[in-house]
């Protein structure tokens, strides 16, 4: 997910979409785990948009503070 997509996204919706990276990583570690992946790097992908997020989320916080 591209930084300028999660920018235009409203606070509620990233953390819609928070919980939803969060439970795909989840299932993708288990899965990892369990039998392998076909693609491994999706789990990097999955930590970078979760960080992405974050991050977003927190600035606005700091805006609000402001």
């Amino acid at each position: 997910m591209k930084i300028n997509k999660i920018k235009e996204m409203s606070s509620p919706d990233l953390e819609k979409e928070l919980g939803e990276l969060k439970s795909e990583l989840f299932k993708l570690r288990f899965s990892h785990a369990t039998h392998g992946l076909d693609n491994p790097m999706k789990i990097k992908e999955v930590k970078k948009d979760i960080a992405r997020i974050k991050t977003v989320l927190t600035e606005r916080k700091l805006e609000e503070n402001k």
